[in-house]
């Protein structure tokens, strides 16, 4: 889509499957950001690989916005419902880009409570830095899990963390969506030479006074 700036995409998989080397309950593993995670749930696993995911987009690749987005919780359905995602961030601009994102692209999303202070204590441990899962499963779950991938970065870090949790809207029954295509081209469409990405995009300047030629091309594309 002709984006212009420096973009990386870092695919986080695994096999979820038991054999002789799978994680067991105590189990305390160093990622690969160095810090320390006691396991006191191995189906939290996800965010163990999305952790050193993000921790190799900050120490690797230098990038200075980090977006992640997962199935990760099935919380996240209860808290923000099965068709808006749910969206945890560092940064209040990109908090209110992404709602507006939604909005224009179809894939809704709306905001977690983000508060460090209060919610990482949930991963306290007292033989490692963290735990990889809550101990109050009725304090905001979605939130914290969330936070146990941004701790993997440093809640100091000065660039743009994003955390956009996808489990409920990815599926409606047992067919996939496709949500989250649309929303990231939508999001990051200003940094695009395509028109109508521009036009949808809630960060670039011609969101709010898009030219003739967008709207011309805009109207042809949505004729195609």
């Amino acid at each position: 889509q002709g984006f212009k700036d420096n973009l990386h995409a870092v695919f986080c998989l695994a096999e979820n499957a038991v054999g002789p080397r799978a994680t067991r309950p105590d189990d305390i593993h160093v990622l690969y950001s160095g810090k320390t995670v006691e396991i006191n749930n191995t189906d939290a696993e996800g965010r163990l690989i999305l952790a050193d995911g993000v921790a190799y987009a900050c120490k690797d690749l230098g990038a200075d916005i980090i977006l992640d987005m997962a199935t990760l919780t099935g919380a996240q359905g209860i808290a923000t419902g099965k068709y808006h995602a749910a969206v945890l961030t560092n940064n209040e601009e990109w908090e209110k880009a992404c709602v507006k994102a939604g909005r224009n692209c179809g894939d809704l999303v709306h905001p977690l409570v983000y508060c460090p202070e209060l919610h990482f204590s949930e991963f306290t441990s007292a033989v490692a830095d963290m735990k990889n899962s809550v101990a109050d499963r009725d304090n905001t779950p979605s939130s914290c899990a969330g936070l146990f991938i941004a701790s993997h970065i440093g809640f100091d870090w000065p660039g743009v963390w994003v955390h956009i949790d996808i489990a409920a809207p990815v599926h409606a029954g047992e067919r996939a969506t496709g949500y989250g295509v649309a929303l990231l081209l939508s999001l990051f469409g200003g940094a695009s030479e395509d028109p109508l990405l521009n036009l949808v995009s809630p960060l670039g300047c011609n969101g709010d006074s898009p030219t003739e030629d967008m709207e011309r091309d805009s109207k042809r594309r949505r004729l195609v």
